[in-house]
């Protein structure tokens, strides 16, 4: 009697988490690069009252149930039109994220909405610096230009205002990565390119709040690479992803874990009314 009493418990606990995991799932449906959140259960310690013998099963009877795992779903997000030039989506990688840093920490995020700080640097909405691979100096853009010359090592990225006395007149940023820049006089310059970094879990990633993510013991180590390499998918310029969230099927969730819930309340009201009849027997 009592044990039904700690399970009904248990349920509402545990219920409870994953309503919290679907009701953040629905308030960030309309955040840049968010990754639905799933809560999985799993049943706890059994009591055996009877051990499994030749021909009969045991007898065992559940106490409850725990949380299995917390998921983060990275499947990608369809890719929305914003026409704006520093806006970027990365297309086929959802295990790529744009690289970076506040100088000290590296972090990782799928939210391509950049911005230009008066040094020419990229920057995130939050002032941390978008990294890639710089061209020192800038390559001229023509048929001879070799990608091997960037290097290998990620860099904050720059977008210089000036170029030997050249001014910049406009930018863009091609399918492959390549920032190219556009200066008075004709010239038309690769500054860099665009860098990508990629995890061979990055279910494991953790959340760090701001559309961040750190790397974590379970996510693998990071492994930077270019963009339309294998495994990294391209970036589209000009397009923001967004939330994976399916609000159709959090709502279902919704309503089938508030039963869930009302069905573990109702459990301990009637172990309770149960012991009660216990009770009064004596009388």
């Amino acid at each position: 009697m009592l044990k039904s009493l700690y399970s009904g418990v248990t349920g509402m606990k545990n219920i409870q988490t994953k309503m919290d995991v679907i009701s953040n799932n629905i308030a960030n449906v309309s955040t840049t690069g968010f990754k639905t959140g799933r809560v999985r259960f799993e049943d706890m310690l059994s009591q055996t009252n009877a051990a499994a013998q030749t021909g009969i099963n045991a007898q065992q009877v559940g106490l409850g149930v725990q949380v299995g795992s917390i998921d983060t779903v990275m499947s990608g997000g369809s890719l929305q039109s914003t026409g704006r030039a520093l806006d970027f989506g990365i297309e086929n990688g959802d295990s790529s994220f744009f690289n970076v840093t506040d100088g000290t920490n590296t972090f990782y995020t799928r939210d391509g909405g950049f911005y230009t700080d008066p040094d020419g640097n990229l920057v995130t909405s939050g002032g941390l610096q978008v990294q890639g691979y710089m061209a020192t100096p800038a390559a001229v853009n023509d048929a001879t230009f070799d990608p091997a010359s960037l290097g290998t090592n990620m860099t904050p990225i720059t977008i210089p205002q000036t170029i030997g006395g050249a001014e910049l007149q406009s930018y863009n940023v091609d399918s492959d990565g390549f920032i190219v820049g556009s200066y008075s006089g004709g010239q038309s310059l690769v500054l860099g390119r665009m860098g990508l970094t990629s995890f061979s879990n990055p279910d494991g990633l953790q959340k760090s709040g701001g559309n961040l993510y750190t790397e974590s013991a379970n996510s693998g180590d990071p492994v930077n690479g270019n963009p339309a390499d294998a495994g990294y998918g391209s970036i589209r310029s000009g397009f923001l992803e967004m939330s994976n969230v399916d609000l159709a099927n959090e709502f279902t969730e919704m309503i089938v874990t508030s039963r869930s819930y009302q069905a573990n309340s109702r459990s301990i009201t009637t172990s309770d009314t149960m012991l009660e009849e216990l009770i009064n027997l004596k009388r």
